[in-house]
């Protein structure tokens, strides 16, 4: 996993790059027809029903386009809201207030959505021990929003991108040479690069489970796209030896069985790839 101060630049490079993309060479709407000393007060709506998610990111934003806003938050990262809802109350120059509001409003529907996603997975998965993990099946440019709403509904992260975690997956395996070639190589790999990174291997069916299981050094098993019996037998082949994964179209009908295999994780890209975005707006007051 990548640490807080890589996660915190990502965060910041997001911002940057979204008023950049956003603002351009000035909000001209608001220029026009809006002194720049007028000031004034908005606050974020709910209209719709869910886990709120965004509103750490929102300060960031504000404080980005302008440190003088202040911020008065009334319902915190994590909470269950309802429509009429509302979430914080940002008060300052009305120019800064519209310039933040479309970045403010897009990210924190798309978090709230995955939040909401998150934790109605992490509620079918109660009293089994198993915990849903988040992919890279990310929006290009703001995965790190995706993943924070993920943990922000009470799911944990898989690796962040390519750098920080081994992922050994069927095509790795096959131009690797097979199994034992390719956890071979990334072992050799990472001592000549003095790396210290975790390394999963996928299986596509016992006989592979069977293979990783003869060298050590794999930290989890993928078991992707097993049924529930081949799970099971999977889980107990593993023991004890290394952590185990399950995914492959595992959706809110199928998760909980695949969790009652006995499995340590189940990931799911439908957490971050297939949500409505949660109804939220920012109103003058």
């Amino acid at each position: 996993m990548i640490s807080k101060a890589q996660f915190d630049k990502e965060i910041d490079l997001i911002i940057a790059n979204a008023i950049r993309e956003d603002v351009g060479d000035g909000d001209h709407s608001s220029l026009a027809c809006i002194p720049t000393s007028a000031t004034g007060k908005a606050k974020l709506l709910v209209k719709d029903e869910g886990v709120l998610a965004g509103v750490e990111f929102a300060k960031k934003v504000f404080d980005y386009v302008d440190p003088n806003m202040d911020i008065d938050v009334k319902i915190e990262d994590g909470s269950q809201v309802k429509y009429g809802d509302i979430a914080f109350f940002v008060s300052g120059s009305s120019q800064s207030i519209l310039k933040a509001e479309r970045l403010v409003l897009n990210a924190m529907q798309r978090m709230s959505a995955i939040a909401t996603k998150t934790n109605y997975f992490v509620k079918l998965l109660d009293g089994t021990g198993t915990k849903i993990l988040d992919t890279r099946k990310t929006t290009p440019g703001i995965r790190a929003l995706e993943k924070w709403a993920v943990t922000i509904g009470g799911g944990e992260n898989h690796r962040f991108a390519l750098y920080d975690m081994i992922m050994l997956k069927d095509n790795h395996i096959d131009f690797a040479g097979g199994i034992t070639s390719a956890i071979e190589k990334t072992k050799k790999y990472l001592s000549d690069n003095d790396l210290d990174l975790k390394i999963i291997v996928e299986a596509r069916n016992l006989d592979e489970i069977q293979e990783i299981l003869k060298t050590p050094g794999v930290y989890r098993i993928l078991i992707d796209n097993f049924d529930y019996d081949d799970t099971r037998t999977a889980v107990k082949l593993i023991g004890n030896t290394c952590l185990t994964e399950s995914s492959g179209g595992i959706n809110e009908k199928t998760v909980r069985k695949y969790a009652e295999c006995g499995v340590n994780y189940i990931s799911s890209g439908a957490l971050t790839h297939s949500v409505y975005n949660l109804d939220l707006s920012l109103k003058a007051v």
